[in-house]
């Protein structure tokens, strides 16, 4: 008996031995196997939160402005740079860099009424400037760093071009059913510019409609501007008139389906599309002196301020003020053709006897300086030295498609006609627009 516990004894003991050895070498082997931060997540779970609860930096003109305060406004007439920094702190240093600051890196002299700006500053009792941010276009903005010290920077924001067609029918006259469309007057231009010596457009019929395909320009998905107008088709009279751009190396011009060229040495419109308040007359009522005498002109209503373009390249005769004529620009073409433009309200900026203009270059702005009773353009046409109807002339037309390039031609004329015929016109007469992305 003695014997058989004893036995017992060391059975129990070798038990204990095995188990022993075992724990050590199991956790000698898992600990092969693991690495630092194995188990790390667990204790660490805070930290994991903390970064998710972060908050996510909000960049605006490239700055990250959390906890900073961003007022944006437009510049208002006469407004300075200083004027727009007033209610902020800028460090003594900065202000003398600013003072210094070349005008071909940033002009404030250059900064205009409506352009949008931003002011970025500290929340601290200073309302201390981080940076102002001046957007010259709205693809363009130029940003002055004032923390610290000055850098300038310029940026350029992405362009995206999309397709887009519109259709309309005239209820009454193309001013009404373009406005009724909601078509920007940039469209409107184009499309006039391009038909302009083919349809008089002041004398449209009910019914006259139109299809046009063209490019819109677009930054961060808001319209800025209209890129090419790519195809035209306007049926005046119940006759129907195709556009169609090509180019024979010199730019892109409009020719019709015989591939003649639409465009003439001049425009036809010296603003942008609107209302003819008087016509050319041999003796017509002055509204202003009181008899009858001839107006050798044209008048447009518009409003105060609307740019004045050059019908054509050419070289300025005369920029000044006359007691007839108000503030005028008179610009010679050719040994033919001479135009003037009178009543402005401001003649733009380095209009002097002796300056070349281009074609739709800003002449000045429409007034009602000297004989007017309100804001309009009278607009004066000169031929060979006798002034005559300016909407009346004949020019000659520009150069057609060159016949090594018929080939060419004939494959955009093909395809654009086609996918103008594509586009259905409204079952009623009543202004439509159909714009497809």
């Amino acid at each position: 008996m003695k014997l058989a516990s004893q036995k017992k004894i060391y059975i129990v003991i070798g038990a204990l031995l095995l188990l022993s050895v075992s724990f050590f070498v199991l956790n000698a082997f898992t600990s092969g196997f693991t690495f630092p931060g194995d188990y790390e997540a667990v204790a660490d779970s805070s930290k994991v939160a903390d970064v998710l609860n972060m908050e996510r930096p909000i960049i605006k003109y490239g700055i990250a402005v959390n906890g900073l305060e961003v007022k944006e406004g437009y510049v208002k007439r006469d407004q300075l740079f200083a004027d727009l920094l007033e209610e902020n702190f800028v460090t003594p240093s900065v202000l003398q860099q600013l003072h210094l600051l070349p005008k071909k890196i940033f002009d404030f002299r250059k900064m205009a009424a409506s352009k949008k700006y931003a002011l970025i500053s500290q929340l601290d009792s200073l309302k201390t400037a981080v940076a102002f941010v001046y957007e010259p276009s709205p693809v363009e903005y130029v940003v002055l760093h004032l923390k610290d010290s000055l850098t300038v920077e310029t940026h350029q924001r992405e362009i995206t071009t999309v397709e887009k067609t519109v259709t309309g029918t005239i209820a009454s006259s193309l001013y009404e059913t373009i406005d009724a469309l909601n078509i920007s007057n940039e469209l409107t231009n184009k499309f006039v510019d391009v038909f302009g010596w083919q349809v008089d457009f002041q004398h449209l019929q009910k019914g006259d409609r139109f299809k046009l395909i063209y490019e819109e320009n677009l930054v961060d998905d808001q319209p800025i501007g209209i890129g090419k107008i790519l195809g035209i088709y306007f049926e005046h009279f119940n006759n129907g008139y195709y556009a169609f751009p090509f180019d024979q190396g010199e730019g892109i011009d409009y020719f019709d389906e015989d591939g003649n060229s639409l465009r003439k040495a001049l425009l036809r419109y010296p603003i942008e599309f609107t209302r003819i308040s008087s016509r050319y007359s041999l003796n017509r009522f002055h509204p202003v002196v009181k008899i009858f005498r001839a107006h050798l002109g044209t008048d447009f209503a518009a409003a105060v301020g609307t740019p004045i373009r050059s019908v054509g390249d050419g070289i300025v005769l005369e920029a000044r003020y006359s007691a007839n004529n108000g503030n005028y620009v008179k610009i010679r073409h050719n040994a033919t053709y001479t135009t003037g433009y009178l009543h402005m309200s401001k003649i733009a900026s380095g209009m002097v006897p002796g300056t070349r203009v281009k074609q739709g270059q800003t002449i000045g702005y429409v007034g009602s300086t000297g004989l007017a009773t309100g804001p309009h353009l009278c607009y004066r046409f000169w031929r060979n030295g006798a002034q005559v109807d300016a909407l009346r002339v004949q020019l000659p037309p520009s150069k057609p498609v060159d016949k090594k390039y018929w080939t060419e031609f004939e494959a955009v004329k093909k395809e654009l006609t086609l996918r103008l015929q594509l586009i259905p016109f409204n079952a009623t007469s009543s202004p439509t627009v159909a714009m497809l992305q």
